[in-house]
């Protein structure tokens, strides 16, 4: 697990990587298969849930797809329902709607028993007999699919497992989305209130979590949450996989450990500090920063606390790009993302990113500018997902961060975009798996 020194262009080739010094729990360079993974100690019985949910609980594992929530509270308020009655659903959520991030396609793809092993342990925890593999490539659904066909029906507990495939889309693995689509609607987000915990497939109290938050926990089963907990940090305990493209350097898949600095990170990367002009962090959800971030280390209290977040766990590394190209790149993507339900988040995305192409271009007035600041300051909060709370971050976050970068935008002056603005229809996308 080792990963290149030589630069390239060539976004979908990547290389997986482990941290120095710490065991990987998820990453794995050989193939994986129903034997090999048994043999490893894969699909344990489970004797009593009750007692792997109190070990969840004390490893305080969060969520990985983005909003890092407990999963322990997750399952508990699904097994609660479960348990007066309600039979219940599992959702491994793999839809990975954000185009710099490779984490779940590469699980899906590499490590098919993990995920569904993980999956039969949430299931037995929340009181489920049915569950489903929720994805949009269509290589993990084949691989999901053979993996299922290696696994004895006794080793997944009595639960019937199917996969269900969508067409890609940012806001397609957003968790009513999941729920509505598994339903026979569109996969497309809908209103909270209820939550898909009261009443989601087939109005059974469901839970939807993503795949690398369930890959976690067969390691859970096998070690315990004292073990979980010795990488980490205290509120972030636990190892992740982080996807880091930019710099000019192939994507690379790490699992690091929480807490590891941001610049330590860079160095192993191999991306001098000194030439780094920004991150965008979270895929596209948690905005930029600027080198003041730099400072900061990858776990979720230090990244909120300044503002940002640790998201899905992807980071770019801003280089050579201004960072007002690429915050009207990601901008103008939000615009034809969105789910075309609420009109706030449609007509605020596509204003947003207006504004922004407008400033990247040289042609964008202060007035426009301050239409971006009050937008970014009264619009989150009031779509039906979080599409309209990412653009709004992105926003705020590069008019605070880098205002002498946005005034020499709007002075016609800024000497990076001179040569040529930096453009893509999905900013930092790897599109490609080739590792």
């Amino acid at each position: 697990m080792t990963t290149s020194s030589t630069p390239t262009a060539d976004v979908g080739a990547f290389t997986i990587a482990a941290w120095p010094g710490c065991t990987p729990r998820l990453l794995r360079e050989d193939a994986e298969d129903g034997a090999s993974y048994v043999a490893d100690g894969g699909y344990q019985p489970l004797t009593d849930p009750e007692a792997l949910l109190a070990e969840v609980d004390r490893s305080g594992l969060l969520g990985r797809g983005g909003a890092g929530f407990p999963l322990a509270v997750k399952l508990a308020s699904v097994r609660d329902r479960a348990l007066r009655g309600r039979d219940a659903v599992v959702v491994a959520n793999g839809e990975e709607g954000e185009p710099a991030s490779i984490k779940d396609r590469w699980l899906l793809r590499h490590r098919p028993h993990l995920v569904l092993d993980g999956l039969r342990l949430a299931a037995q925890i929340a009181g489920a007999s049915r569950a489903y593999v929720y994805v949009s490539d269509p290589a993990a659904a084949r691989s999901v699919e053979d993996a299922l066909a290696e696994v004895a029906a006794e080793s997944l507990g009595g639960l019937t497992i199917s996969v269900f495939t969508v067409d890609p889309g940012y806001v397609a693995g957003e968790e009513t989305a999941a729920v509505r689509a598994i339903n026979g609607g569109p996969a497309k987000p809908t209103d909270k209130p209820p939550r898909p915990y009261q009443r989601g497939v087939a109005q059974r109290p469901t839970l939807v979590s993503n795949v690398e938050t369930l890959a976690n926990l067969p390691y859970l089963q096998r070690h315990g949450a004292t073990a979980f907990r010795s990488a980490g940090t205290g509120a972030s305990p636990g190892t992740f996989l982080a996807t880091v493209t930019g710099g000019g350097r192939a994507p690379v898949l790490y699992e690091l450990p929480h807490g590891v600095a941001i610049t330590e990170l860079l160095d192993v990367h191999g991306i001098p500090a000194e030439q780094v002009r920004g991150l965008l962090m979270g895929g596209y959800f948690a905005g930029l920063l600027n080198r003041d971030g730099l400072e900061a280390t990858l776990d979720h209290e230090t990244l909120r606390a300044g503002g940002s977040g640790l998201g899905c766990g992807a980071m770019t590394v801003l280089t050579d790009d201004c960072p007002v190209a690429v915050a009207a790149s990601v901008l103008a993507y939000f615009g034809r993302e969105n789910a075309g339900q609420c009109g706030s988040c449609f007509n605020g995305t596509v204003a947003m990113a207006a504004v922004a192409e407008a400033l990247r271009d040289g042609v964008a007035t202060a007035e426009d500018l301050a239409r971006l600041q009050r937008w970014a300051g009264v619009l989150p909060g009031r779509g039906a997902c979080g599409t309209l709370d990412g653009a709004t971050t992105v926003a705020a976050s590069l008019l605070t961060r880098f205002r002498d970068v946005v005034a020499d935008h709007l002075a016609g002056s800024c000497d990076t975009c001179r040569g040529g603005a930096y453009r893509a229809e999905r900013p930092y996308a790897i599109e490609e798996l080739t590792a």
